[in-house]
């Protein structure tokens, strides 16, 4: 009679160990915290660059481009633009550029405020906020770029000094027909060099800034020259009452 080697027994396979909740959303907040810690580094590092270096260019101008645009974006050092252009943004887009912190609350307020009386709401921006949108963001809402927005905001009001806002403000604002920054602008409406801007030249330029594609330079229409009057006469006030000091004054 033959014998048979005994049957082995099967080894049963060890069952996997369920993760436990905990564990689970440990490893979920770890990883979350990673992430937001490489997204602040990662910001703290880009508007620190931005600090010294000139932005290449921005998503806007991308944009323009692949629209079909041709993109004039000269940079040009804040010492070789006229000092006009810089008293007439600030009158035009934010007379307490110099005294608030990036984000100027006492605007937000009253425009609030006046749209509680009926009146339409204007918008609250500040130059530090149009040039964090600028250098970092995309066009368009959302609270995803908005809360980018204010935080890049005061980031660089943190690490910039106020003229360096304006230098890349000045340089990387849309003046339309794929004209970007103060010296493209100024080449392409008037023939000249930022540096060589007039008070009135100024004023037409800040006076289109809000919508550039829809309002023109070349030649200004009725509402563009008037616009562009009342700029200069906040011009004069802005320069009485020191207004544009941390910008001049720091050239």
């Amino acid at each position: 009679m033959a014998l048979t080697a005994p049957k082995r027994k099967r080894r049963k396979g060890r069952k996997k160990k369920k993760q436990k909740p905990q564990n689970r959303l440990r490893l979920i907040l770890r990883a979350s915290g990673f992430a937001a810690l490489a997204l602040v580094g990662g910001s703290v590092l880009w508007a620190g660059l931005y600090a010294i270096a000139s932005p290449p260019g921005t998503l806007l101008m991308l944009q323009r481009k692949l629209s079909g645009d041709v993109i004039q974006h000269p940079w040009t050092p804040l010492e070789e633009i006229s000092p006009h252009l810089v008293t007439a943004v600030i009158a035009a887009e934010d007379t307490r550029f110099c005294l608030h912190n990036g984000i100027d609350f006492e605007a937000i307020d009253k425009a609030l405020e006046e749209k509680k009386k009926g009146k339409r709401l204007r918008g609250a921006s500040t130059i530090s906020q149009q040039t964090a949108k600028n250098a970092f963001f995309w066009n368009g809402g959302g609270w995803l770029r908005k809360g980018g927005e204010a935080w890049m905001t005061v980031l660089i009001e943190s690490i910039w000094p106020k003229h360096r806002v304006m230098e890349v403000y000045l340089n990387i604002a849309e003046w339309g027909d794929g004209n970007f920054g103060a010296e493209a602008a100024a080449q392409a409406r008037f023939g000249k060099s930022a540096k060589d801007l007039t008070s009135y030249e100024a004023a037409l330029l800040a006076s289109v800034l809000p919508n550039p594609h829809k309002w023109r330079v070349d030649p200004p229409g009725p509402y563009v020259r008037s616009r562009s009057h009342t700029i200069r006469s906040r011009m004069d006030q802005v320069r009485r009452d020191g207004l544009d000091a941390c910008v001049l004054n720091a050239r």
